[in-house]
Formats: C-alpha cells, sequence, structure tokens
C-alpha cells in the first residue's frame, strides 16, 4: 500500500500519497489532455529498468477534491533517498499531471514546497511545456531554474497543413528525393527493430566523437553512463505498440533509425540515429519524420514533440525545418550542496583538457 504523508499550511492541509496508486496515475492521465508519453508509468517503468530507481511519485489531494499527480523516481537502496528525487532532469519531462485545469501558481507553489522539504541533496523537476509556464513566481526560497528549449511541432491543423505550411520546402525536396532514391522504410512497434537502432546509434556516437574531438573510449563510456543500452529495449517493451523505431535502409543497408512514442494527444521523437554517408545524400531523415509526423496526425496527435536543442545550433535548425517552435522548458532544482555546479564544472574542465568542441 502507499504510504500516506501530510503537507501544506496550517489553513489548508493537502493529503500527499507515494507512491501514487498507479490506477489513480491512469485516471488522471486519460483526463489531462495535454498529457506527456514521459509523464506515465510506462516511462517512469522504463527508468526504473534501466537503471538502480524506485517510483518516488507523489499525488497530492487537495480540499476541494482537485487531485495532482507528481511523476518522480529516486535511487534505489537505503541510502538512494538522500541523494536525489526527480522529475526526470537528465531522462526527460516530467511534471504534474494536472487534469481539467491548468497549474496554477498557488498549486505550484504548494507542490514545490512539499519537493524543497524533502531529504534529498537534490530535487529537480521540469514541467510540461504544453501546459502554461508555471513561472517564476511559483518558486519557493531555495529552487534556481536553469534554461532549457523544448521543440514542438504543432499538428492540429491535420497533416497536409503541416506538408503545406510548416515544413520548409529544403524539407519536402528533401522527402521527394529520398522517394525517387527508393529509401525502404520498415516501421515496428513490437521492438524487432531495437537491434538495427542500436547498431546505428553506436555509429553516431563515433561520428559525435570525432565532430566533437573526443577520444572515442571516452564518448562510449560517457553514453553508457548517460544510456544503458537496456533503455530503448525496456521503452519498446513497456510502451508496446506506443513505441514505434522506423528504419530507413539503402540497398538493404541501415541508414537512419528514429524512436516515437506516443501518449494521447502526444507524440515524442524520442532518439535519432543514422549512418551519414548512407542517409545524408539521399535525405533519410525527412523521409522518416515526415512518415512519422504523418502517422501522428493520423492517429489524432496534436504535438509532434521533437525534444530539446540549444538555440541557434544545428540540432535546432534542423527541427526548425519542420516548423518546431521554440518553447522555454527550464529545469528547477533544490540543492543542499552545490551537486550540478560541480558536475557542470568538471565537465567544462574534462573538455578544456581533451579539446572537445560542442556540436
Amino acid at each position: 500500500m502507499p504510504g500516506k504523508q501530510r503537507g501544506g499550511s496550517r489553513s489548508r492541509q493537502v493529503e500527499v500519497i507515494s507512491p501514487a496508486p498507479r490506477q489513480v496515475w491512469s485516471d488522471l492521465l486519460d483526463r489531462d489532455e495535454l498529457a506527456l508519453a514521459t509523464q506515465t508509468p510506462a516511462w517512469l517503468d522504463s527508468l526504473c529498468d534501466a537503471w538502480p530507481l524506485k517510483d518516488a511519485s507523489r499525488l497530492y489531494r487537495f480540499p476541494g477534491g482537485r487531485r495532482l499527480l507528481m511523476p518522480m523516481v529516486r535511487r534505489r537502496g537505503g541510502l538512494g533517498q538522500l541523494l536525489a528525487v526527480e522529475s526526470w532532469p537528465g531522462w526527460g519531462v516530467g511534471g504534474v499531471v494536472a487534469p481539467d485545469d491548468p497549474l496554477d501558481t498557488q498549486q505550484a507553489r504548494l507542490v514545490l514546497t512539499d519537493l524543497r522539504a524533502l531529504p534529498a541533496l537534490r530535487v529537480a523537476v521540469r514541467f510540461n511545456p504544453r501546459a502554461p509556464s508555471v513561472g517564476e513566481n511559483a518558486l519557493p526560497p531555495g529552487f534556481v531554474a536553469r534554461e532549457r528549449t523544448t521543440y514542438l511541432l504543432d499538428l492540429s491543423g491535420g497533416f497536409d497543413a503541416v506538408w503545406s505550411h510548416s515544413f520548409l520546402s529544403t524539407v519536402r525536396q528533401g522527402v521527394r528525393r529520398a522517394e525517387r532514391m527508393a529509401v525502404e522504410v520498415t516501421v515496428d512497434r513490437t521492438g524487432r527493430l531495437v537491434p538495427q537502432f542500436q547498431e546505428l546509434y553506436r555509429e553516431s556516437v563515433a561520428r559525435w566523437a570525432e565532430q566533437q574531438h573526443e577520444p572515442l573510449a571516452l564518448a562510449r563510456r560517457r553514453q553508457l553512463h548517460r544510456e544503458p543500452p537496456r533503455l530503448v529495449q525496456a521503452v519498446a517493451e513497456r510502451f508496446g505498440a506506443s513505441c514505434a523505431v522506423w528504419l530507413a535502409s539503402c540497398a538493404g543497408q541501415p541508414a537512419a533509425a528514429i524512436v516515437v512514442l506516443r501518449h494521447g494527444t502526444h507524440a515524442k521523437y524520442w532518439r535519432g540515429a543514422m549512418d551519414r554517408r548512407l542517409a545524408g545524400p539521399v535525405h533519410a531523415n525527412e523521409l522518416l519524420h515526415r512518415l512519422a509526423v504523418e502517422d501522428a496526425c493520423a492517429a489524432g496527435c496534436l504535438v509532434y514533440d521533437m525534444g530539446d536543442a540549444e538555440p541557434g545550433s544545428s540540432l535546432a535548425r534542423f527541427k526548425e525545418n519542420f516548423g518546431a517552435r521554440a518553447v522555454p522548458s527550464p529545469a528547477y532544482y533544490r540543492e543542499r550542496l552545490p551537486l550540478t555546479a560541480a558536475d557542470r564544472h568538471l565537465r567544462a574542465a574534462v573538455k578544456r583538457v581533451i579539446g572537445f568542441k560542442d556540436a
């Protein structure tokens, strides 16, 4: 049975249940039209499959009957709860599931005040970029914001409108070239294509290492720490038919692949990989996204979430070419020790030593 905790001010008691009951979580997701694929139990369970993490979700019950749910994880083990509790900086966007009405400033502040009191050294959260911004006024003392930007493509007008008005002409031309070059595309929703994606991802890591002037061994080690190979397989298993692996092949050879997750009206381009020598000349990536966007529109999705990018970067420009717009999606941290700053300084020092160049 989930444990119960009490929180809130003297005048307004709010019941907090952690971990949140799964049926309640599912019910709230069904009523939240803006819910993300990364706010689902399937996402949390995937993270717990890949890392030594544990469900730390929190259900808030307000006196007037409203319920909010914050999906969260913490490390397993007796000392795990003393390290970090997160939703989910480093693992995607989490934040409050808020059905019926958007999260207001007072409710956001109450939730963050509750999280601030947790014993963990670090508490971190990112709120849904599809929902109205929480705003700096909701931050209780002790929380700081770190800028992030998410790129969202509006699908509300249907695929014909996206193709004609959102995709730049260069994207449309690339798609047509891929079709003329007879690029073969396969989509699978059973996990069968995960090994092909993993192989292309290893190729991508090697290419990124070369571009960034990073030793390949260090790049592979860093990538294994950041994303164990088990994660993609776990996501495919947990999401089932809601996880699609799109694979483009040239002359029978895998050239590019993307992984797209879906929940409700939200489609998320989660991962991409390619062999640039094969995929670049035939514009395989443009074709994959064109098909994935059309598929999302047919399924009734209202947004194609292309994930994070640094504004002005080549990755951001790639996403903007499809019509995705930049939406601020900051991460909020409360730390008893400057863990994030220390990690950032350490990474910067290593980059200087090896002559790292941001791609």
